[in-house]
């Protein structure tokens, strides 16, 4: 009996592996943010935005352990985090633009912009509805159903697969960008950041869209 349950484990676990590694593979602003930062500044700055994006994984793993996803699905709340989440993409992407030229480093260059703020810049992207919601109504319910009080290692073992399925696109992610980097000047460095920084524009766009649609739903 404590085989079985110990090989339940193994397989609940390698199964969210896959299950993470699976959601982070479509492209999304926190994959735009790594793929431009790791052109521009090498593999530990992509990898550490990445890192960003996974710091706010954990808190909303978290949040649903102790029973607050509620408070994410509540209309009003929902509303607010599409302008929030808006106006942050809206900031990133015009900065990307605005300093596409500036901050590049060569392949063997050391980089000019710190750790601290390419993770900053993670966390930045990472705090978007979509991204919120998308957690509570995808992975919410897979972990409530797995949490039991009296036995919580079924709900951390679901958590700790997706979050290391995420980690494993991250780095799989940053290898081909740094192999990239190496055969790219600076003007191909530059106009990729200028496009990241069009598709965050894009993506606030529809974030304020939805924003519009939400306040419409709310006084109707």
């Amino acid at each position: 009996m404590h085989n079985e349950g110990g090989y339940k484990l193994v397989t609940l676990f390698l199964t969210n592996i896959l299950l993470g590694l699976s959601i982070a593979l479509p492209v999304g602003t926190i994959t735009i943010e790594m793929t431009k930062q790791g052109l521009k500044n090498g593999f530990m700055h992509g990898w550490v935005v990445g890192l960003g994006g996974m710091t706010v994984d954990l808190v909303l793993i978290l949040l649903l352990y102790f029973g607050l996803a509620s408070v994410l699905a509540v209309p009003i709340i929902q509303t607010f985090l599409w302008l929030l989440g808006a106006l942050f993409l809206l900031y990133v992407g015009y900065d990307s633009i605005k300093n596409a030229g500036h901050g590049i480093s060569l392949s063997g260059e050391k980089s000019t912009k710190s750790l601290k703020s390419s993770y900053f810049n993670g966390l930045l992207v990472a705090v978007s509805p979509g991204n919120l919601v998308f957690w509570v109504s995808i992975f919410g319910p897979i972990l409530i159903n797995s949490f039991d009080a009296s036995n919580t290692i079924n709900f951390l073992v679901i958590g700790a697969g997706i979050l290391i399925g995420i980690l494993i696109h991250d780095i799989g992610l940053m290898t081909i960008i740094a192999g990239t980097r190496k055969v790219l000047n600076t003007r191909y460095i530059q106009w990729a950041s200028v496009l990241a920084g069009v598709i965050l524009i894009g993506f606030s766009v529809y974030f304020f869209m939805e924003f519009y649609r939400s306040v419409g739903t709310l006084r109707s």
